[in-house]
C-alpha cells in the first residue's frame, strides 16, 4: 500500500450520469451518453493553479474554491448537455453572472436568513446576544442538513449522489493502491476525508463559533458581517479539511473527522457497477493527461537548459 501521506491530492465531483477528476494540472469529466457509451471531455487547469497564491495558507483555500465552483459549473453544464445533444459553454461574462447569483442565492439562504431570524429572537424573545447566536448557527446547520436531505429524495439527485459515492470509492481505491476496476473499487468506502460535503460541515461549525465572539450587533451590521467573514470561514475550513486528510494516522483525527464523513452518508448513494465504470475512465484519463502535461514541461524546461 503506499504512503497516503505521499500520494498527489485528487478531487472530483459528480455530475450529470457522471463524473469530473481534477488533478494538479488537468481534469477530465466522464460522462454516460444516452447511448450508453462513455464520453470523456479533457482540459488542462486554469493559469489560477498554477500561481502563488495556491501555496498560501488560508488564501489558498479562496483561490482554489472560486475556480473550484467555476469549473464544477462548466463541469455540469458539459454533462447536461452530453444527455440532450447541445453544444453550449457557459464562459466569459455569462460564467461570473452565473456563479454570482448561486452564491448569492447559497449565502442568502444559509447565512444571512439565520442570521436576521437570530436577531429577532433578541429583539422580540429578549433573549441574550450569545444566545441569539448560537441559535443562528443551529438554524445554520438545520437548513444545510434538512436542504441536502430533501434534495436527495429527487431521483436525478440520488443518481447524482450514486455518482458521488463513485467518485469517492475510485480515489480510495487509488489512495489505498488498489487495482481500478468496477469490482474492486466496489469494496472501498462510500466516505472521503477531503469530500466538499466535509468542507461545507466544517465551514458552518466554525461559522457558530466565529459569529459568537462578535457578541451584539445591530441587524444591518450582524448581516454584513456574516458576508465579509465569509471568506475568512472559508479560508480556515480549507485548512482544516487540508490538514486533517493529511494526519488520519492520527486517532484522534480520525476520531473528531467522523461528523464530517456521517453527513456525507446523505449526499452520497452506492453506485452500479457502470457508474464505477465512468468513474474510473474519468480517473484514468485525467491522470494521463497529467502525466502527458507533466512530460510536456520536463521536456520545455530541458531545451530552455540546452539553449
Amino acid at each position: 500500500m503506499p504512503n497516503p501521506l505521499s500520494l498527489p491530492s485528487y478531487g472530483g465531483q459528480a455530475v450529470i450520469e457522471g463524473v469530473m477528476m481534477r488533478g494538479s494540472k488537468s481534469c477530465a469529466i466522464a460522462m454516460r451518453a444516452p447511448d450508453k457509451k462513455i464520453v470523456v471531455h479533457e482540459e488542462p487547469l486554469g493559469g489560477i493553479y498554477k500561481s502563488k497564491l495556491v501555496k498560501i495558507p488560508f488564501l489558498r483555500g479562496l483561490v482554489m474554491l472560486w475556480d473550484a465552483l467555476g469549473l464544477g459549473i462548466r463541469a455540469l453544464t458539459l454533462s447536461a448537455n452530453t444527455q440532450t445533444g447541445e453544444d453550449e459553454k457557459i464562459e466569459g461574462p455569462m460564467l461570473y453572472i452565473t456563479l454570482a447569483v448561486s452564491l448569492s442565492i447559497g449565502v442568502g439562504l444559509f447565512f444571512l436568513l439565520p442570521a436576521a431570524l437570530g436577531q429577532l429572537t433578541e429583539r422580540f424573545l429578549g433573549w441574550n446576544p450569545w444566545w441569539s447566536n448560537l441559535i443562528e448557527g443551529i438554524i445554520r446547520l438545520l437548513l444545510l442538513v434538512g436542504y441536502i436531505w430533501a434534495v436527495g429524495f429527487m431521483p436525478d439527485i440520488r443518481r447524482v449522489f450514486a455518482y458521488h459515492g463513485a467518485e469517492h470509492k475510485t480515489i480510495n481505491a487509488f489512495e489505498a493502491g488498489a487495482e481500478l476496476t468496477p469490482e474492486t473499487v466496489a469494496k472501498y468506502p462510500l466516505e472521503h476525508t477531503r469530500c466538499g460535503t466535509a468542507f461545507l460541515l466544517t465551514l458552518m461549525l466554525l461559522s457558530v463559533v466565529l459569529f459568537s465572539l462578535f457578541g451584539p450587533l445591530p441587524m444591518v451590521w450582524r448581516l454584513v458581517s456574516r458576508v465579509v467573514m465569509l471568506p475568512v470561514l472559508a479560508g480556515l475550513a480549507y485548512e482544516y479539511i487540508r490538514w486533517t486528510a493529511s494526519h488520519l494516522h492520527w486517532a484522534v483525527v480520525r476520531f473528531i473527522v467522523k461528523p464530517n464523513l456521517a453527513l456525507q452518508r446523505l449526499t452520497t448513494r452506492e453506485p452500479s457497477l457502470d457508474m464505477l465504470e465512468v468513474s474510473i475512465a474519468a480517473f484514468n484519463s485525467m491522470r494521463a493527461q497529467e502525466e502527458h502535461l507533466r512530460a510536456q514541461e520536463e521536456h520545455l524546461r530541458a531545451q530552455e537548459i540546452n539553449t
